[in-house]
């Protein structure tokens, strides 16, 4: 699994919310909009990567 770690429009770190936000909002517990809120994520372009980003180590490379 890939770890998004910076926002590609500002730089900033996002990794340290990764897990968490992926824990949550990925299984359609809680929305999105406001695990971020949570986190403190506030910049548009951080959260749209967060929400964005999609996971192809396994679609690109299916043998481990």
């Amino acid at each position: 699994m890939m770890v998004p770690v910076r926002c590609f429009t500002c730089g900033s770190v996002v990794a340290e919310h990764w897990e968490e936000f992926e824990e949550r909002a990925r299984d359609g517990d809680e929305d999105p909009a406001v695990v971020l809120d949570e986190l403190g994520v506030d910049r548009y372009c951080c959260r749209r990567m967060l929400v964005s980003h999609t996971d192809l180590v396994d679609v690109v490379s299916p043998y481990q």
